[in-house]
C-alpha cells in the first residue's frame, strides 16, 4: 500500500513537473516573441515612452513602399542600416492602392475591394513562388521587431478613400480584420489617413481610428494628415488619436501658399498643439524630403540637403516635439534599377546608395542629446533667450530641463541669455557640432556674467551649433 502511494504521489509530481515546465516554456517563447516593450504615452502626456517607464525618442524613417518594392533580403538591409542609423520607427503604407501587388507577384485584395483581403491559408514562409502579399506584410513586420525598429502602418493612403473608393462600412470591416491580425504585436503603430485633409471623408477616418482603438487598446494611434496641416485641426479631441502628427511639407518661404502659411517655420506646427488641451503629442510626419526637389513637383529646382534637415529636426524638437520623422526621396519610394515607370520627383539615385546620405546619418547625434539629459522635463524655453529669437533662417530655438539647456542656431549667430531665467549659480558649457556628433571643450562661467556664446565659424546658413548648458 504505501508503494502504491509513493508510486501515485511519484507520478504525480512528475506530471506537475512536466506541466509546470510546459507552461514556463510557453511564458518564455511568448516573452521572446514580443520581441520589444509596447509604447504608450508619458505621463506628462507630452511624450512617449516605453512599457516599462524608458523614454521613446521618436526617431522615424520614410518606407512609404515597403511591403510592395523590396524583398525580403532587401528588406533586411534596410532595417539593419536604419538600427545602425539610431532609427526607431519605420513608417509605411499597408496599401498605397487598392490593386497593390507585393515584389513576389500576390495581389493584397481580391477585386480591389478593400473588405476582401486576398490570404491564403496558412503562413508560407520558405517558399518565394507561394509568398502571400499578408504573409509578406507579417514577415517583415516580425522582422523589424527582431532588429528593435518599430513599424508605423497607415492602413490605406489617404487618395483611395478620397477618391470614394473606400466606403465607411468596407473601413469598418478591414480596420477590424488589420486590429485583430495584429493585436499582438508590440511593435505597431497605427497611423490613420494618409496625405489628406480630415475634412475630407471624416466619418472614413473616425470609423478607422475608433474600430481600432476598440478592438486593439495597446497600440498607439496617430493621423498623417495633408501638407502644411495637422492632425489636431480635425481629430484632437477624439479618444483614438493617441498624439498629433503634422506634414510641414516639402516647400520654401516663397512657394508657400497654403491657408496656415508657416513656410519654412516648421517649430510654428508645434507651438500650436503644444498648447491645446486635452495635452497630447506632437511631431512632424511628413518634412521634405532629402534628395527632393524643393517645392516638390518641380525637378528644375533646388534638392533638400542635409543642412535643412538638421534644421527641421532641431527646430520643432527643440519646441517641443516627441521626435522627428526623416525621409530620403529614393528611399521612400524604394527606386530601383528596372523599375518598370520612372522614379518620382526627379529621383536620380536607387534605394540602396541613399541610405548612407549625410542627413540619414547625422540624426542620430539629436537623439543622443535628448536622451543625455532628464528626458520628460524637458520643454520649451525661448525665455532664456535674451534678444530677438531671429527670423526665417536666424531663428533660434531652445529647450531646457530643470538644471540643464539646449540652444540651436542654423546661422551660426551670437547666443546671448538671460541669467535671470537660469537655474543655480554658474553654468558649464559646451558647442555639440550636430554634423558629426563631437562637442567642443566645455567652459565654466558664472551665471551673474555670461559671456554672448559666440560659435565656431562665421556666420551662415548650414554653420549650425548646438550650445549645451549644465546649470549648478
Amino acid at each position: 500500500m504505501i508503494s502504491y502511494i509513493l508510486k501515485s504521489s511519484l507520478s504525480l509530481f512528475v506530471g506537475f513537473f512536466i506541466i509546470l515546465s510546459c507552461l514556463l516554456f510557453l511564458a518564455t517563447c511568448n516573452k521572446a516573441d514580443r520581441q520589444l516593450p509596447g509604447l504608450r504615452i508619458s505621463d506628462n502626456h507630452r511624450y512617449l515612452e516605453t512599457e516599462t517607464g524608458n523614454p521613446f525618442f521618436w526617431l522615424g524613417d520614410t518606407g512609404w513602399l515597403l511591403f510592395t518594392k523590396l524583398t525580403r533580403e532587401e528588406a533586411e538591409k534596410y532595417f539593419e542600416n536604419r538600427k545602425e542609423l539610431g532609427f526607431n520607427v519605420i513608417q509605411v503604407m499597408v496599401l498605397h492602392s487598392l490593386n497593390a501587388v507585393n515584389i513576389y507577384g500576390d495581389s493584397a485584395l481580391i477585386n480591389r475591394q478593400i473588405d476582401q483581403p486576398n490570404e491564403t491559408p496558412g503562413n508560407l514562409f520558405n517558399d518565394p513562388g507561394q509568398y502571400d502579399f499578408w504573409d509578406h506584410v507579417d514577415y517583415l513586420v516580425d522582422l523589424e521587431g527582431k532588429k528593435g525598429l518599430y513599424m508605423a502602418l497607415v492602413p490605406v493612403w489617404g487618395s483611395n478613400v478620397r477618391s470614394d473608393h473606400v466606403t465607411g462600412k468596407q473601413a469598418a470591416k478591414y480596420a477590424l480584420w488589420l486590429a485583430e491580425r495584429y493585436k499582438d504585436k508590440p511593435n505597431i503603430i497605427w497611423v490613420n489617413g494618409g496625405d489628406v485633409k480630415g475634412s475630407d471623408s471624416t466619418a472614413v477616418w473616425n470609423t478607422i481610428g475608433k474600430t481600432i482603438r476598440n478592438n486593439n487598446p495597446l497600440q498607439l494611434i496617430t493621423y498623417h494628415p495633408f501638407g502644411r496641416t495637422q492632425s489636431s485641426t480635425w481629430f484632437h479631441n477624439e479618444d483614438w488619436l493617441d498624439f498629433n502628427m503634422f506634414q510641414s511639407g516639402h516647400r520654401r518661404y516663397d512657394q508657400d501658399t497654403t491657408d496656415l502659411a508657416y513656410g519654412e517655420d516648421n517649430w510654428r506646427y508645434v507651438v500650436d498643439d503644444y498648447s491645446k488641451v486635452p495635452v497630447k503629442p506632437t511631431l512632424d510626419g511628413e518634412p521634405f524630403y532629402e534628395g527632393i526637389p524643393q517645392g516638390l513637383h518641380d525637378t528644375s529646382q533646388p534638392l533638400w540637403k542635409d543642412n535643412n534637415v538638421r534644421r527641421y529636426a532641431y527646430w520643432r524638437v527643440f519646441a517641443g516635439a516627441c521626435g522627428f520623422t526623416y525621409g530620403h526621396s529614393a528611399i521612400m519610394q524604394f527606386h530601383k534599377p528596372g523599375d518598370p515607370t520612372p522614379g518620382g520627383y526627379g529621383v536620380k539615385i536607387n534605394w540602396d546608395s541613399a541610405l548612407y546620405a549625410p542627413g540619414a546619418g547625422q540624426l542620430k547625434y539629436l537623439k543622443q542629446l535628448m536622451l543625455s539629459r532628464p528626458y520628460f522635463e524637458r520643454v520649451p524655453a525661448q525665455n532664456i533667450l535674451v534678444e530677438e529669437q531671429g527670423v526665417k533662417y536666424d531663428y533660434q530655438a531652445a529647450t531646457r530641463g530643470k538644471n540643464y539647456a539646449f540652444v540651436y542656431t542654423y546661422s551660426g549667430r551670437d547666443i546671448m541669455l538671460n541669467p535671470d531665467k537660469l537655474p543655480g549659480l554658474q553654468t558649464t558649457a559646451s558647442w555639440l557640432n550636430p554634423r558629426d556628433g563631437s562637442y567642443s571643450e566645455s567652459s565654466t562661467y558664472k551665471n551673474s556674467d555670461l559671456p554672448v556664446f559666440d560659435p565656431p565659424g562665421e556666420p551662415a546658413a548650414g554653420n549650425d551649433w548646438v550650445l549645451v548648458m549644465d546649470f549648478k
